[in-house]
């Protein structure tokens, strides 16, 4: 089996590639060549020295040759121009989210169509495809079934390639699949672009010793859900079988990953209680009427079904995640942070 993930040395693909190098299998099957296609190739990342990796460095709409000269099993389409960058450049967004993927499975199309297998498409979305507009204001709680109406260029961009996926997948041209993720936090590593960032800054900056703005109001209420959680979800997809029993992924719907709901004030409640007053105090509240409205748009309640007969679940709570992190991450978790037995208090 011949696995290609774009993005593959992002924060998410290469979580992804380390649970697949860990299995060796997908869908039953070993993994011949897993190939890590990305626009920037960090020195020494870790899973480029595995003998089963191929990399594939440049633009992704320059290097599709490249990614099918050989069959191609499964894609893991990861690579994203992010939230703020695209309401800020529209036509980056464009460009990178709505012409790449579509160049993507046109690909793939042509892989099939010319004798080569089908491959199966698992294209990552966002909450983002959700939004409160004027005339159809969004239910408490909102699931696959509810209308996505997105209110950011980002999100609208998710949401047509939502369509294209679908659209392909009825024609046969591809196996299709859509992950709808929820905010991913804590993310280690630096800021990023997305609107969203904050939600990790909050509590990974703090932890290892420096300052964060919060860029909205405490009450705000968002959806969750940790990198753990989130990689497990992907490769559920990307594993299940169609069909309509128990584990099997039905119809042509998005799967919207579970969410854990919380209040921002409950994220810096958390933190206070696990690391500690001198931790928590590095936050400061800032309103960012721009990033509030983005985020904002977004719902914060989910449905959780159709995860769930995945047999996916979301957090447990918010110190669960930080935990999470604090163990998957101790060189980013600074001796402020820690009590005098050398762990996070528990």
């Amino acid at each position: 089996m011949r696995i290609v993930i774009t993005g593959g040395f992002g924060f998410l693909g290469r979580q992804v590639a380390e649970a697949l190098l860990q299995r060796r299998t997908l869908c039953g099957a070993p993994i011949d060549r897993l190939v890590l296609a990305d626009r920037f190739v960090p020195t020494g990342a870790p899973p480029a020295a595995d003998p089963l990796v191929d990399v594939v460095q440049g633009d992704l709409s320059e290097r599709l040759d490249e990614i099918f000269a050989q069959p191609v099993d499964v894609l893991i389409h990861l690579a994203a121009a992010v939230s703020s960058e695209c309401e800020a450049d529209f036509d980056l967004g464009m460009s990178a989210n709505l012409d790449t993927t579509r160049a993507l499975l046109d690909a793939a199309r042509a892989q099939a169509a010319t004798g080569g297998p089908t491959p199966r498409v698992v294209f990552s979305s966002s909450v983002a495809v959700y939004g409160s507009d004027a005339a159809l204001p969004l239910p408490e709680v909102v699931g696959e079934s509810t209308l996505p109406t997105p209110q950011s260029s980002y999100g609208t961009q998710k949401r047509i390639c939502e369509q294209l996926v679908a659209e392909y997948t009825r024609r046969g041209f591809v196996d299709g699949r859509v992950a709808r993720l929820m905010t991913v936090s804590v993310r280690p590593g630096k800021p990023n672009a997305a609107a969203s960032s904050f939600l990790s800054g909050i509590v990974r900056e703090p932890l290892s010793g420096l300052p964060a703005t919060c860029p909205v109001s405490p009450d705000l209420r968002v959806a969750l859900a940790s990198p753990r959680r989130t990689v497990e979800g992907i490769l559920r997809i990307t594993e299940a079988r169609r069909g309509s029993g128990p584990g099997e992924l039905d119809g042509g719907l998005p799967v919207n990953l579970p969410a854990l709901t919380v209040t921002v004030a409950e994220m810096l409640d958390t933190l206070r209680r696990v690391a500690g007053d001198a931790v928590a105090d590095l936050v400061t509240v800032a309103p960012d009427p721009a990033v509030e409205a983005i985020v904002g748009s977004w719902p914060a309640s989910f449905d959780n079904a159709r995860a769930t007969a995945l047999g996916l679940r979301p957090d447990e709570s918010f110190e669960s995640v930080v935990r999470a992190y604090a163990e998957d991450h101790p060189e980013a978790v600074t001796a402020a942070a820690l009590p005098a037995a050398g762990a996070i208090r528990p």
